[in-house]
């Protein structure tokens, strides 16, 4: 049974605007599912309605196995959610806060004071568990309610726009805690809108725009329909370039258009592996090379391809990382 379940499902507000249109996706049990979206493509609405905070219009969705329009109460004991605006009792400590949740789980007494501190640890926050939550930066807030979601082990973990805004350090340790409950077997669904975060998190995505599912993939796939990772070669001295080309031919996709500063373009499937045989081959061939950039797809690449336009998060990938 799939962890998240989700068909035709839409969210429908007043005057006819559909914010989720018809949706359909599958998230398998322990799987990072990256879902990207510009602001306003329903991704926040699509999240809402999973966790049961917005009921939908049409469709039908199920999480954990349970229905989130007839089965809410089942779906939330099940769940754990970090929204993008973290509702945090300013004057507690952030210790307090961590136990107080445990409590409300029914976490058992004796349990609670040592599974707060361990999240308090993963999290980045153990010196800083006995200061009032009001004093916490934006970051220290954000792993705060990652820890406060994970309090009672989850099986499915809603992470909606997580590391936007975060600084560097911040961002680091929510890609690690991901990464380790992905090694836990937590399913964990990530919307985002940083192109290298899905790219680095999940094993597959889902990216949509006006409401709908354009793309769904594995990173790697999608990146594959728009085009081979590509070499662009130039040389040293007066080279001859259609020997060069003649050299290429056999080892990939010698390309048409080749970019400004370059000699030559050629479209490989292996990626940076083949950067090796390919200077070798042309060192044989007597051709210097004097320059070699590896250029690959993106997500932002698919996202335009599909929609003919391109995500926020595209400029800020190289920040993500």
């Amino acid at each position: 049974m799939a962890a998240i379940d989700v068909s035709g499902l839409e969210r429908e507000y007043r005057g006819g605007l559909k914010a989720v249109d018809g949706i359909d996706l599958q998230v398998q049990a322990g799987e990072v599912y990256g879902f990207l979206g510009p602001n306003g493509a329903g991704k926040t609405t699509t999240v809402r309605m999973l966790v049961t905070l917005l009921r939908p219009t049409g469709g039908r969705a199920t999480v954990a196995g349970f229905d989130v329009a007839t089965e809410p109460q089942k779906v939330r004991r099940k769940i754990g959610v970090a929204l993008q605006e973290a509702a945090l009792d300013q004057l507690m400590t952030g210790r307090e806060l961590m136990e107080l949740q445990a409590t409300l789980h029914g976490i058992p007494t004796r349990e609670v004071a040592g599974r707060a501190q361990d999240l308090i640890g993963r999290v980045g926050l153990a010196d800083a568990q006995e200061r009032r939550v009001g004093t916490y930066s934006g970051g220290m807030r954000r792993r705060l309610d990652l820890a406060m979601a994970l309090i009672h082990a989850p099986e499915v973990l809603f992470l909606d726009e997580p590391t936007t805004g975060l600084d560097p350090t911040s961002r680091a340790t929510l890609w690690e805690e991901v990464r380790r409950l992905k090694n836990d077997g937590t399913t964990v669904f990530l919307t985002t809108q940083y192109l290298e975060e899905a790219d680095q998190l999940a094993d597959r995505v889902g990216i949509i725009s006006a409401g709908k599912i354009v793309a769904e993939g594995t990173p790697t796939a999608l990146k594959a329909e728009v085009g081979l990772p590509h070499l662009d070669l130039s040389f040293d001295g007066d080279a001859d370039l259609a020997r060069a080309r003649e050299v290429l031919a056999p080892l990939g996709e010698v390309r048409d258009v080749t970019p400004p500063g370059a000699d030559v373009s050629l479209g490989v499937r292996e990626g940076s592996s083949a950067i090796a045989r390919v200077v070798r081959a042309l060192d044989d061939a007597g051709l210097t090379v004097g320059r070699v950039e590896l250029v690959e797809p993106t997500l932002d690449d698919v996202f335009a391809a599909r929609t003919g336009s391109h995500l926020e998060g595209a400029g800020e990938a190289g920040a993500a990382a």
